[in-house]
């Protein structure tokens, strides 16, 4: 907007004092209430007869005059900040506004925004009606633009139960009097071109509710928010080249199941406190990348209002928390990551909103977002309101969400957070606290449709992309195509993958033993592979596991400070072993004692060479990054991770030894052998059964190993087996197991 001021005229014709006819008095009271549909109708140049009439609406203006190419024409007040006038033309002029309010300096020139056609396309329009609108953030929200030779913003916002919006901001002093949006239709959007309007404007909509009160509201398709505490949307444009192209074409290649996926969770803010996207992107891409891990996780980075939700109750689900940056610092973080071969997945949350009275709930008086029915729309564990899935526009705004995520910020997949708690009408309800679906059945159908939909749409619109589902159920079909129907009648959900948490709750449980009494609970540890192959599995070791008085991994486990870390070592090599990807929750990686806290961050004063325990947590990081490079170099442990011809056991029943061995083979046959002692006593030649082709196998493994903090007791290659079959199988090794250690062998 131009602010410049400029000298009052030295002359005018008195061919504009004469005023425009009046309003109807109930337009009028409609315009200055905020409650009319089309103020474009009423406001702006019209043909009348005589002439050509003016009319705007400056609240607070002590005058204001018409300016066109041939004359300067002062417009007559007709009181509460409407000023008018006729002009003998046969046809509109361009025009601009100058307007005169009290106080020195106080004149500025603007572009009359009522002068111009709707910026929103007939096409965008049907679409949102329909729901099906997969380009959403294109046409609603804010969008700098050049509108009939004229630069500014184009405000659109879906709100079809108000009876009046209008925009205000930082260029109106937060007062949207003279900013009415008119309303296009039964679509519920709302429409207005600003003029002069750019990047970095603060805004927000001003919603004229049933009952006549105003509620004053951010925007739900805001691409970027304000700082917290501050709540403002603000205009943006993206300006930023990506450099990731061969990135992009390389993750087609293969799909993500017979691929290394070796996922680092993060939690941006907490990382290395302190640190912008682009010191991330500098900072921890170096890290990852040292690492081994193919993929990093954030935790969500839509912008959110508390810092203690860690990012999980969204205000704007369009919008990367401003916390760190720009929208544009967060695509160099994603582009520099990919330019070192990381892919990036991030944490996405459809499950839920909070209820802030500036955000989304009951945003135009009405509950629009959520269900109408309060029962079915309160979420019961985390005080937050459901998403309606059944309505189309709701549905529209979140499948156009996923999309948004990989295609304007290249992110190669989503994890969606709380599925379980989607799927079902009764999730974590009592009895008489929900209604049984059409059928009678407790799944809520429309979360159902709402999941097929996104996961369709995503993957149609984004080759290479996974999506990732959190959900804790036996749910049929999660990972399964949506058009294969499953023996409960649904189709499956879509997904790419499932987080494995009955292998978490399980292994951990075991793990968290005293060795002595882990015999009992043997089946903890084998019992994944009953159902290993049912859906397309995750192990995620998550922040989930290490909050909430839960504590660190290595705090979980049983014994002295050696011991634990022992245990902890041996734990991480048997779940890089075991069939489906890995996820690791940062600060695991270097055996961090203390539960994570987003306030303090990681203790990386543990690495640091003058503490005197960096060998216990040097060493584990170091394990992390041996197994992460064994692993990307192993096609056994990835090629056949949702095939059983990936698996085989050799050792189940070793209950009383604490002793687990199996067998990875990659597609061509070649395999590797994983051994797991999980007592705390060396067991010398430990005879395991093994395929007779090799003629040696030698240890590419040991969690035991001295540089990562064991007692160094190792296998001497090469290890020859003998013809005497064992475990059904037609050959022999005798093999040495460290205590509380896990030993990968390979064939030479």
């Amino acid at each position: 907007m131009d602010t410049t001021a400029t000298p009052a005229p030295t002359h005018a014709t008195g061919a504009g004092r004469v005023p425009a006819a009046p309003l109807d008095a109930e337009d009028r009271r409609r315009l200055l209430s905020g409650t009319h549909h089309d103020p474009h109708a009423l406001l702006g140049a019209h043909p009348v007869p005589g002439g050509i009439a003016f009319r705007t609406l400056r609240p607070y203006a002590r005058a204001v005059t018409l300016l066109t190419e041939e004359r300067e024409v002062p417009l007559t007040g007709m009181g509460e900040g409407l000023f008018s006038g006729v002009l003998p033309l046969d046809s509109i002029p361009a025009y601009r506004l100058r307007v005169t309010y009290d106080g020195p300096g106080a004149v500025h020139e603007y572009e009359d925004p009522y002068r111009f056609l709707p910026a929103l396309g007939e096409l965008d329009l049907h679409l949102i009606g329909e729901g099906r609108h997969e380009e959403l953030w294109k046409a609603l929200g804010a969008h700098p633009m050049t509108h009939q030779g004229v630069t500014g913003t184009r405000f659109t916002v879906w709100a079809p139960n108000a009876r009046g919006v209008r925009v205000c901001g930082d260029f109106s002093c937060w007062d949207g009097s003279a900013y009415p949006m008119r309303s296009l239709g039964s679509t519920g959007v709302w429409e207005l071109f600003v003029p002069g309007l750019d990047e970095g404007t603060l805004y927000k909509f001003d919603i004229a509710r049933a009952d006549g009160t105003h509620t004053l509201r951010v925007d739900p398709m805001a691409r970027r928010a304000e700082v917290p505490p501050n709540t403002a949307s603000v205009v943006t444009r993206s300006s930023y080249t990506w450099g990731d192209d061969a990135w992009m074409a390389r993750r087609t290649e293969r799909p993500v199941t017979r691929a290394p996926f070796s996922v680092y969770e993060v939690h941006l803010a907490s990382w290395r406190p302190g640190l912008t996207y682009r010191q991330l992107a500098e900072e921890l891409t170096e890290y990852v990348t040292e690492a081994g891990f193919t993929h990093v996780e954030f935790m969500p980075v839509a912008e959110h209002p508390f810092s203690g939700s860690w990012g999980y109750q969204v205000t704007g689900f369009y919008a990367p928390t401003s916390r760190m940056g720009t929208p544009d610092d967060f695509r160099y973080l994603v582009d520099t990551l990919h330019q070192a071969g990381i892919g990036v997945i991030l944490d996405w949350v459809p499950a839920h909103f909070p209820k802030d009275d500036w955000a989304l709930a009951a945003f135009d008086g009405e509950h629009l977002y959520e269900p109408q029915d309060r029962q079915r729309a309160e979420h019961p564990d985390w005080g937050t309101l459901i998403f309606d899935y059944g309505r189309k526009e709701v549905r529209n705004f979140l499948v156009a969400n996923a999309s948004y995520w990989c295609e304007e910020f290249h992110v190669d997949g989503l994890r969606v957070d709380a599925v379980a708690s989607m799927l079902y009408l009764d999730y974590s309800r009592e009895e008489g606290q929900w209604a049984a679906n059409e059928s009678g059945g407790r799944e809520n159908l429309d979360a159902v449709a709402f999941l097929q939909e996104m996961n369709a749409t995503v993957y149609r619109r984004n080759p290479g992309v996974v999506t990732i589902a959190e959900e804790s159920t036996a749910w049929n079909g999660v990972t399964r195509a949506t058009h294969h129907t499953g023996p409960d009648g649904f189709g499956g959900l879509g997904f790419g993958l499932k987080w494995n948490m009955g292998w978490s709750h399980d292994s951990l449980e075991y793990i968290s033993r005293d060795p002595v009494y882990r015999e009992y609970h043997h089946n903890e540890m084998t019992f994944s592979m009953v159902y290993a192959y049912s859906e397309n599995y995750v192990l995620p070791l998550s922040h989930d596991e290490v909050v909430h008085g839960k504590q660190s991994l290595v705090s979980k486990m049983p014994g002295d400070w050696w011991q634990r870390r022992a245990n902890h070592r041996a734990y991480l090599g048997f779940m890089w072993a075991h069939p489906g990807k890995q996820l690791l929750f940062m600060g695991q990686e270097f055996a961090q004692g203390a539960e994570w806290s987003q306030e303090g961050g990681l203790d990386w004063g543990l690495l640091d060479p003058a503490y005197p325990a960096r060998p216990d947590h040097h060493g584990v990081q170091l394990l992390v990054r041996d197994l992460n490079h064994h692993y990307r170099a192993t096609p056994a442990l990835w090629e056949q991770d949702t095939s059983p011809a990936g698996f085989s056991w050799i050792v189940t029943d070793a209950a009383q030894d604490n002793v687990l061995a199996f067998l990875r083979h990659a597609e061509d046959g070649s395999p590797l052998l994983a051994v797991c002692n999980f007592a705390p006593v060396v067991r010398q030649e430990y005879v395991l059964g093994v395929p007779e082709e090799p003629h040696a196998w030698h240890e590419v493994l040991n969690t035991d190993a001295a540089r990562y903090g064991g007692g160094d007791i190792r296998n001497v290659d090469p290890l020859k087996p003998e013809p005497e079959g064992a475990h059904g199988r037609p050959a022999r090794l005798r093999v040495t197991l460290p205590p509380l250690a896990t030993v990968w062998l390979r064939p030479e």
